[in-house]
């Protein structure tokens, strides 16, 4: 059972590592997915490295340098306070003769450190760096083209990530050779998506299906060579869009050989980008005959249960395979109430408003918003409607059914996106910490 941390939490969101101890959520977690690490293109190939850099692509894709941001200060440079840090002790600061030039490391900081002190907390968690992302996919396509490249790549994400060599920031006092070792305890793949669909700078190869098996294997022949050398096994999992298109641009029974498991997107199904509606679902677990959109291919496949039997069908061992729990929802506003006054698939005037984006809210906001709440019998999905606005997400009621539905088929498990979504005292996780029996 696991949940993505996302580096930017740290801000806007005020959400640090500290949280998942204090909230409790980290008694049900076994697993963490940091979110994201970047590629870049380097060395005459493409390589994992962090930098600092705000992303160009979040208000202009089209921007050529787009994709290509990055924030080593959140990763491991900032300096976190002892009220702030896990084992409240205040991250050490580095001092002159801690110069790269002197060949000397700085100390670990920032997130890296903070995940490294949970892990000392509950020595069962793993915790994995997740690469790529719905911003951070852009080289993927031609990284993998080729032997050569994903050589290059692998070996480089192995050598930052596992190894733990980071590279000094600005002035000297964070970074270097080691330093990172031991934070995570593998690599999770977030390439959104083999054969396009994310973002519209991403390198979309025709050759990417098959790329992205070839990818995997060579991850998992050089994450077995570098946990030979330390004594340990080193996770390898992916993050997977969920609809029948995403599924179809891969080869699942291929590369689930090379995997620890999948972790299946299963949300974002409908939402604000379908601006003026209708409104529908944006995470059940089973399509609604009576959607407007049920007949359609999107209709048919972009629901937990037709994933996961696409996988299933496609060869994925049901013990790979991990569903998706969406910790927001998805909204629109000026919606018709329509002829059950529930507001469902009804027209819209456009996303709802939004704390940090437009329709999009996080689940401890949503919980307190005005509404009725309703649960489709169906499609097993809630939904808020207060007259005017729509919100389509899960409840502890849904989550404790998609965890019931992962028990009953044998499945590996459930994660969320993301933690920081969550109330302050882990309303959801704690639901889906049942998958486990706790």
């Amino acid at each position: 059972m696991g949940g993505y941390f996302a580096q930017w939490g740290i801000y806007g969101r005020n959400y640090k590592v500290k949280n998942i101890d204090t909230s409790g959520a980290a008694r049900h977690l076994t697993f963490i997915n940091y979110a994201f690490g970047n590629v870049y293109a380097k060395n005459g190939g493409y390589e994992c490295d962090i930098i600092t850099k705000a992303e160009p692509g979040a208000t202009d894709p089209n921007n050529p340098e787009a994709g290509t941001g990055g924030d080593g200060w959140a990763d491991y440079q900032k300096g976190f306070t002892s009220a702030e840090s896990v084992d409240g002790t205040a991250d050490a600061w580095g001092f002159a003769w801690d110069d790269p030039r002197n060949g000397k490391a700085g100390p670990l900081k920032g997130n890296f450190n903070q995940l490294l002190q949970l892990k000392k907390k509950y020595p069962s968690l793993k915790v994995m760096i997740s690469i790529g992302g719905w911003t951070w996919s852009k080289w993927f396509g031609r990284a993998a083209s080729t032997d050569a490249l994903r050589k290059q790549l692998v070996s480089s994400c192995i050598n930052l990530y596992i190894k733990g060599n980071l590279p000094f920031d600005s002035g000297g006092n964070a970074g270097g050779e080691g330093v990172g070792a031991g934070v995570f305890d593998g690599i999770d793949i977030d390439w959104e998506f083999p054969g396009g669909g994310g973002q519209p700078y991403n390198i979309v190869d025709p050759n990417d299906k098959k790329n992205f098996t070839a990818l995997l294997a060579e991850f998992r022949r050089q994450l077995d060579a570098a946990g030979s050398q330390i004594g340990k096994r080193l996770l390898l999992t992916v993050a997977i869009g969920s609809g029948g298109d995403k599924i179809a641009n891969t080869e699942p029974g291929e590369y689930s050989k090379s995997l620890d498991w999948i972790n299946i997107m299963s949300y974002d199904y409908h939402g604000g980008w379908e601006a003026t509606g209708p409104t529908d679902f944006q995470s059940n677990l089973y399509v609604d005959p009576e959607s407007p959109n049920a007949k359609t291919e999107m209709g048919k496949t972009y629901n937990v249960d037709a994933s996961v039997k696409g996988l299933l069908a496609a060869g994925v061992p049901a013990s790979k395979i991990v569903v998706g729990v969406p910790m927001y929802g998805r909204g629109w506003t000026g919606v018709t109430p329509g002829p059950k006054g529930d507001g469902l698939y009804q027209p819209a005037a456009k996303p709802a408003a939004g704390a940090y984006e437009a329709g999009i809210e996080d689940y401890k906001i949503l919980v307190n918003k005005p509404g009725k709440v309703y649960e489709h019998p169906v499609a097993k999905q809630s939904w808020k409607f207060d007259g005017t606005t729509f919100w389509s997400y899960d409840t502890p009621a849904t989550v404790r059914t998609k965890v019931n539905y992962v028990k009953q088929n044998n499945l590996r498990g459930v994660f969320s996106w993301e933690l920081d979504g969550d109330t302050a005292d882990a309303e959801i996780m704690k639901v889906m910490g049942e998958v486990n029996g706790q």
